[in-house]
């Protein structure tokens, strides 16, 4: 009688883990990002001088855009997305900069501008810097969050006067990426 009961609670126990392993819960399209995004920064040839962002969409499909500085850190960053959990399609729309001894000359002269002044020190000594300088053929764009507007504001400033066509703010505050 014991043998009996025995066994058919093992055979209920086993058809409940079957029935468990197959309801996974989705994970939630934050975390999915968040993870994305912590692979990306955690790429150990993704510089200040490199951007990348991040969408996942309600089927799981990762859209990556941005742009890095070679072409294998496009699909290093795109094969590494593949392989976070919850991530089930990878579209790259990552932009490859153009090769240019004038591009790579201001993205130098303008990161020691920027990490160089006294008021950047604190980003410069963070493991990964977070203003991003990205020149593509001597257009600069500034990507990344700092803490106010006036970092904001004086990052700009800085960018300015090394020969460049132009210069895009696209630097964030804190509080900004908070209420978003």
């Amino acid at each position: 009688m014991f043998r009996k009961v025995g066994i058919a609670a093992l055979l209920l126990l086993g058809a409940s883990l079957t029935a468990s392993a197959e309801v996974v819960p989705e994970r939630k399209a934050l975390q999915v990002v968040n993870d994305v995004t912590t692979q990306v920064r955690r790429y150990t040839r993704f510089t200040i001088f490199d951007d990348v962002n991040v969408r996942i969409g309600q089927n799981g499909e990762a859209t990556l855009t941005g742009a890095v500085t070679m072409p294998f850190k496009k699909d290093d960053i795109g094969r590494k997305a593949g392989e976070i959990a919850g991530v089930r399609e990878v579209q790259n729309l990552v932009d490859v900069l153009p090769v240019s001894q004038y591009d790579e000359s201001l993205r130098v002269r303008i990161a020691r501008a920027i990490y160089g002044n006294s008021a950047f020190w604190q980003y410069g000594a963070m493991a990964n810097p977070p203003i991003h300088i990205i020149v593509d053929r001597g257009h600069v764009t500034l990507t990344g969050v700092v803490n106010s507007n006036a970092d904001r504001m004086l990052a700009r400033s800085l960018a300015v006067g090394f020969g460049e066509l132009s210069v895009t703010n696209e630097l964030r505050t804190d509080a900004e990426m908070r209420s978003h």
